[in-house]
Parts: structure tokens; C-alpha cells; sequence
């Protein structure tokens, strides 16, 4: 707690709130889903999930348990990969129909963020943009609680189990946005490494660097006591800048990308590898939870507004898509070292904990050797060379950098100030990278 980074200044923020789920970790845990649910009065679940598992084990292993509890289950599946206010609104239907009294999530962060968002407007009716932040929304607070609700996942990279956030992309602006809330933060995690085990080489990649970036930047993030003091402690964010309990979490997550990463890319069969992964990704949620990502993660959005004619391997998706963790990480390298120059040994101790090579470096090589390591895990996991290797390059810069401006709480989480300007030369300092 005595951290120079976080000393108090001037009407700064002296007081940080940390908010996670109740979490239950370990291989064969989806088969306490039922006993979960009937501990928490669960008679009638909505089951979300999308529909690339809507018939797969673990879909129907979370089914058998609610069964086994006695519980009624009716399943929504209809689930954009990357979720819009379309599919948002048409889970919300779904739940206002049903008569349910709690929500159970299985999958990746498209089917958790689908359901809370889904929540919000099934129970607080409102147009799709009151409850996004300016410059896109009205700022609307969510008004009231929602219903339980239970969040399982299956990839080992979005954290989102333990987040008060759901990203929705906005048809209207072709963009990603955020919908913040304490309201939306899942009553229980039930997170089981077993899910892991099929997944294929290049999604463990995407979503691995979604777990790096989420540790990095909030590692890195502007320290909560530079943030304004909130007088009113409900009306905390909940993404309020680093602090010692995210600290704590990203430190560990960052440990074991270092360790596990190549490892669980390279060998499915590799339990231990990938066990700790899906530990990261969640350790990696309870940081970003209670701090904020920052920029890598505000200008992934500029890829995926802008992306082109793609779709990732390991995906079947239809074109043009870019996972979300490819998204963040193709900037990562760039944009790291940009903002070292804002906290130098938050960057070289960051570098360390993911394993570079920081002796004899000074706070002047910070940006370097936190970069150059990122760099090095790309290439050895097989991700694309930057912008280019998803089809963006310099010519599209100028387009992303004015969209990406929009996100204006985690650019002004980063470290470093960035102006359009920056962010549009660090898209082309982003193009490649060997």
C-alpha cells in the first residue's frame, strides 16, 4: 500500500472498492451449476450461449445439472460472435418472455456480455443507446439489480465472469462499445479449465493475448488516486485505474503468460498449460474488473470498426472478422511503447513479470523491452505481423484513429496522454512489426 505509484495528490481518489464473484475454479466444476443455482432459488434459468455450443458437452453437462436440481432451463443461442445491440435486444426478448427468475451464461465473453446486457433491457426498457457513455449515449445509469446470475466460461482470455462491463457493438456506429455497471457483475463464476481441452491452437493464442493485454494494461493504467475523488461511494466506477488489488491479480496473470502461453498454444494436450490459462484469464478479469483496460483495448475497437476482407484461421465466422484478442494484441507492441514514457517502471516491471530480459535497462528502455517481449510471444504463437497481417495499413489509419477517440474513459485510463494524432501514427507504427 505504500507504493510511490499510488501516493494521494490533490483531489484525487483516496478510497478504491473491489468487486468480484463468488468463484469456483477446477476441472469437472460445470456439474455444480445445478447445486448453484437451487442455493441461489433458481426454479426457471435462461440459458445463453451461442450457437456453436448450443449442442456441444459442455452446454449439455450445465444442462444435467440444473435438471438434477430440478430446475427449468429454456435455452437462447441465437448469439452474434462479437454480440450486437441486435442480439442484445432479441436475448432481452427472450428473458422478458420466459418468466425467469435467474440467468446462467456458457461460453466466451460473447455469451456472458450478451446476457447482462440483456438484462439491462429486458428489466429497464430504454432505447439502445441510454445506457452507452457520451459521446455515443445518454450516460444512463442502469437503474436497479438485475437477475442472478451464474457466468461459465470456456475460453481462457475474456475475463468477463468477473467484469461489471458488457461490449456491444453498435449497429449504427459499426463500433464496440461499453455498457459499465456494479449492476452487471455476475453473482457467481464457475469456471471450469476442462472446456479448454478442444480448443483449437489459434483461439487459446487470441484469447491468451486478451489475458496478457487485460494483465498489462491494468498494471500499467493511471493509478486510481489520479483520478477525481467521488464523494458518493455508490457512484464509484467500478473501472477506477490501477490499484493494489489489481495489482496483485495482473502481477500473477502476467507470471503465468510468461510460463504457460507457448506452452498451451503448442499442445492441446497439455492440462497443465492450459489449466493455468483459463486461472490467468480469470485473475486477469478480477484486475480489469476493478481497474480498467486502457489503450491497446480502445484501439482494438478501430480494427475491428475497420477490419476488411478476413476472417481468422480457427474461426467460422463470416468475413470480415478478427477475434478480439488479435484485435488488441496486433497494436500491443506499438502502443506500449508509446505510453512507457508515462510510467516507465510500471512498463519494465511489467516486462519482467512476462519474462524479458530487463538488466541493465533504465527507465528510458522501458517501451523497448516491454515491446520487444511482446513481440517475441507473437511470433512464437503465430500471430499476425500487426495491422497488416489482418489487412489494415497505414492508408486506414486516419479512419481508425477517429474512431477509436470516442473511447474516451479507457484513453484517459492510459498511462500517457493520447491525442488523435498519436493514436492515428501509432496505427501506423502498428503495421508490422518483423
Amino acid at each position: 500500500m505504500g507504493c510511490q505509484y499510488f501516493e494521494p495528490c490533490d483531489h484525487g481518489a483516496d478510497t478504491f472498492t473491489v468487486a468480484m464473484p463468488r468463484l469456483t475454479f477446477g476441472r469437472g466444476c460445470l456439474e455444480e451449476v445445478g447445486a448453484r443455482a437451487a442455493a441461489r432459488n433458481f426454479t426457471r434459468a435462461a440459458l445463453i450461449t451461442d450457437p456453436y455450443l448450443v449442442d456441444g458437452p459442455y452446454v449439455a453437462t450445465v444442462r444435467a445439472s440444473l435438471a438434477a436440481a430440478g430446475i427449468d432451463t429454456a435455452v437462447f443461442s441465437d448469439i452474434r460472435i462479437e454480440p450486437d445491440d441486435a442480439t442484445a435486444e432479441a436475448a432481452a426478448a427472450f428473458l422478458r418472455e420466459g418468466n425467469f427468475d435467474g440467468v446462467i451464461s456458457v461460453g466466451g465473453g460473447s455469451s456472458m456480455d450478451t446476457a447482462k446486457a440483456a438484462m439491462v433491457y429486458a428489466l429497464y426498457p430504454a432505447d439502445t443507446t441510454d445506457y452507452f457513455p457520451p459521446p455515443v449515449g445518454a450516460g444512463r445509469p442502469v437503474p436497479g439489480p438485475l437477475l442472478p446470475h451464474i457466468a461459465c466460461p470456456t475460453t481462457s482470455g475474456t475475463g468477463s465472469e468477473c467484469t461489471s462491463v458488457a461490449v456491444i457493438r453498435l449497429t449504427a456506429h459499426d463500433c464496440k462499445f461499453v455498457i459499465g455497471s456494479a449492476y452487471l457483475l455476475p453473482d457467481e463464476a464457475i469456471v471450469d479449465p476442462a472446456c479448454t481441452d478442444t480448443l483449437p491452437a489459434n483461439v487459446v493464442a487470441s484469447t491468451g493475448y486478451d489475458l496478457m493485454c487485460h494483465a498489462l494494461e491494468c498494471y500499467t493504467a493511471r493509478a486510481y488516486t489520479r483520478w477525481d475523488k467521488v464523494e458518493d461511494p455508490l457512484k464509484r466506477p467500478p473501472m477506477q485505474g490501477a490499484n493494489p488489488w489489481s495489482d496483485m491479480s495482473a502481477r500473477e496473470a502476467l507470471t503465468i503468460v510468461d510460463r504457460f502461453l507457448e506452452r498451451g498454444v503448442a499442445d492441446a494436450g497439455d492440462r497443465e498449460a492450459r489449466d493455468q490459462l483459463m486461472w490467468g484469464a480469470t485473475l486477469a478479469g478480477m484486475a480489469f474488473g476493478n481497474s480498467g483496460t486502457h489503450l491497446p483495448h480502445a484501439m482494438s475497437y478501430g480494427v475491428t470498426h475497420y477490419m476488411h476482407d478476413i476472417t481468422t484461421d480457427g474461426y467460422r465466422m463470416q468475413s470480415p472478422f478478427v477475434p478480439h484478442g488479435i484485435s488488441v494484441v496486433v497494436g500491443a507492441p506499438a502502443i506500449f511503447r508509446f505510453l512507457a514514457e508515462g510510467a516507465p517502471q510500471r512498463h519494465l516491471e511489467a516486462a519482467g513479470f512476462l519474462g524479458a530480459d530487463g538488466r541493465g535497462a533504465t527507465p528510458d528502455d522501458a517501451g523497448e523491452v516491454l515491446s520487444s517481449r511482446l513481440v517475441s510471444l507473437m511470433r512464437a504463437t503465430n500471430a499476425p505481423n500487426g495491422l497488416s497481417g489482418v489487412g489494415l495499413g497505414a492508408g486506414d489509419a486516419a479512419a481508425m484513429a477517429a474512431s477509436v477517440v470516442r473511447q474516451r474513459r479507457a484513453i484517459g485510463n492510459a498511462p500517457r496522454l493520447a491525442e488523435q494524432a498519436d493514436i492515428e501514427s501509432l496505427f501506423v507504427a502498428a503495421a508490422n512489426y518483423w
